[in-house]
């Protein structure tokens, strides 16, 4: 009998993250047939990366929005991998699917472990950038900023620190910061390369959101081994529901789901 589609389940990934990108590779490889897989980008990124099944970009309107795509497009679950650091739309997510035991649609978290900290890392946690930006004054003097774009205004005052800002893409206007040099790339980095990066500009302090996830856990092992102090901006809190840890889990979700 020919698959005309009309009995698959679709999926939707809010995505931007490899783990997203990865669960959707894996559901259109293993299971295609039965799921039509849809992957939800901000559309911040220059290049966004290439993804299995459909790609639709830009934000969803609020909550209102997300639950007018869910209904008008058939969506039977969705699967929230957006980056940690993302609480806006996790909470849209969580309103617009609302109860799965009342009617709405299954949704799962797939949120990262923790990172692994090896026993030499000299490390501190604090609660926002403003925290992490006052905090730095003790004792930093060459910084590596390895946060994003957003949130660096925290540390425009500190004109007697140097800064090293690493971003996914060249910014359109520079960060509001008196001395910075800027770098780009995409993650997944070697330990090889996060060494070389601390040991060539000298650098003595790391601010990074406590994102947790394999992929950016060489920076946290390189600053370790090289006596960089760590500055961890707190993950805030997952929304209420199902979570998993791995793709694997995740995969296993939406299989028993289908």
């Amino acid at each position: 009998m020919p698959d005309n589609g009309q009995d698959k389940k679709h999926l939707l990934i809010l995505g931007g993250t490899g783990e997203a990108r990865e669960l959707a590779r894996r559901v259109q490889l293993m299971i295609g047939k039965r799921v039509r897989v849809t992957t939800s980008l901000a559309g911040r990124r220059d290049a966004p990366p290439e993804l299995a099944g459909e790609v639709r970009t830009g934000g969803f309107g609020g909550v209102q929005g997300m639950m007018t795509y869910i209904a008008e497009n058939a969506v039977d679950l969705v699967v929230d991998a957006t980056h940690p650091f993302s609480p806006t739309i996790s909470d849209h997510a969580a309103i617009a699917c609302g109860n799965a035991m009342d009617g709405g649609t299954p949704r799962l978290q797939l949120v990262r472990p923790p990172w692994r900290f090896p026993p030499s890392a000299q490390w501190l946690e604090v609660g926002d950038f403003p925290a992490a930006a006052e905090i730095l004054k003790g004792f930093a003097r060459r910084v590596f900023l390895t946060t994003g774009m957003r949130g660096l205004e925290a540390f425009s005052g500190l004109d007697d620190m140097w800064f090293l800002v690493r971003l996914l893409d060249e910014p359109d206007t520079p960060p509001p910061l008196k001395n910075h040099q800027v770098i780009t790339g995409r993650p997944p980095y070697g330990l090889e390369d996060e060494r070389a990066i601390l040991a060539d500009h000298t650098i003595d302090t790391m601010v990074a959101k406590n994102a947790g996830g394999g992929a950016t856990e060489a920076k946290i092992f390189a600053a370790g081994e090289a006596g960089v102090k760590i500055v961890l901006i707190r993950r805030p809190p997952p929304e209420p529901g199902p979570t998993a840890e791995t793709v694997d889990e995740a995969f296993a979700w939406v299989e028993a789901q289908i």
